[in-house]
């Protein structure tokens, strides 16, 4: 009987990862982009890992604290993202032991902090153990695993310490952020709770965030179209990471408030066709946003870039095919990972 109800576990574990990888993102070999995202990931096949135990950049002006430090380090999230992909393209059995190395690093020394701007791009990490959990090393896949799970319920339990009257980070874009590790964590688990409180995170977050005209609070705080696009595009990916599931529905339609992540993306679409063009952080009530183009911070003043937002709309693209047009006119292709993941 013991041997019974192990081998059923077992069965559900890997019936569990499989669904997992599936669910995140579906790389075609047959994809257009395929070799140009072979030829990248080979250039960084022979590259180490460089895991830190904390990461720190938000509010960080350059060559302040370990700023340069922590941005060396995370560039092990994107290489292991692509490795990922690489091996699910291939079935080049290197990138698959890169993956296996990078996450071993990271999940034997990383110690989340919970800062959500400084820990958004760990959902690169999240992708690539959901791309290969199957296929790693038992103890990299435990070790992940209970990191992707130590990232996810901790921010809920942080979440959940919020008391009304809500303000500042616990509703701006760092909420967006904390939704989005949330719902990818859950997702690269399988995890059906976890999901369902994401869900009830990001109709939160929609409420609390999205004005009834589609604007974000966001806008109205730093008067810059940059941090509508740091709002959103976290809400787009925990949208896409839950769609497989059913959770929820359609997040992108699902309203809050008379207001819904569709609303917010239709208020920008003019910016972003250039209709409407906006002059950035010329009112911004935060004083860090003046200090970053002080001291010449790329995109922190002058006329907003509609090419930033080529990612979000191709992203968006993804929930509701009336974006294409959209992220086309703003690229003509997404970024490799978008287009290895998403596009057929």
């Amino acid at each position: 009987m013991k041997k019974t109800i192990l081998t059923l576990a077992a069965i559900l574990a890997a019936f569990t990862h499989a669904a997992s990888a599936a669910s995140l993102c579906q790389p075609v070999a047959t994809n257009p982009a395929s070799p140009a995202l072979l030829v990248a990931a080979q250039r960084h096949v022979g590259d180490l890992p460089q895991p830190l135990a904390h990461v720190h950049t938000e509010g960080t002006l350059p060559h302040h604290g370990i700023r340069e430090q922590s941005i060396a380090a995370e560039q092990d999230w994107p290489v292991m993202r692509q490795a990922a992909l690489a091996w699910r393209l291939s079935g080049d059995a290197r990138y698959l032991k890169q993956v296996d190395a990078y996450l071993a690093a990271w999940a034997g020394v990383y110690q989340p902090d919970f800062n959500p701007i400084d820990e958004t791009n760990l959902d690169m990490l999240i992708s690539a153990y959901a791309l290969t959990a199957d296929h790693l090393d038992p103890a990299t896949r435990e070790a992940s695993r209970r990191l992707i799970s130590q990232l996810g319920n901790g921010y809920i339990a942080r979440i959940e310490q919020f008391h009304p009257p809500k303000k500042g980070t616990q509703t701006n874009n760092w909420q967006s952020h904390r939704v989005k590790l949330v719902s990818v964590a859950a997702a690269a688990l399988g995890d059906r709770v976890m999901l369902e409180q994401a869900y009830h995170l990001f109709k939160q977050q929609v409420a609390d965030n999205i004005l009834p005209d589609g604007s974000v609070t966001d806008f109205h705080d730093r008067d810059a179209l940059h941090y509508v696009v740091y709002d959103l595009e976290p809400l787009v990916q925990a949208a896409l990471a839950a769609k497989p599931y059913g959770v929820g529905g359609n997040w992108l339609t699902s309203t809050a408030n008379g207001a819904s992540l569709g609303a917010a993306l239709d208020w920008l679409v003019p910016y972003a066709t250039g209709e409407r063009s906006h002059q950035e952080f010329v009112h911004t009530h935060v004083q860090f946003d003046k200090d970053r183009a002080g001291v010449g911070e790329a995109g922190y003043s002058g006329a907003w870039q509609p090419r930033s937002s080529a990612s979000l709309f191709w992203l968006a693209a993804q929930l509701d095919p009336r974006y294409r047009p959209v992220a086309m006119q703003l690229s003509a292709k997404p970024a490799d990972w978008i287009s290895a993941c998403y596009l057929k």
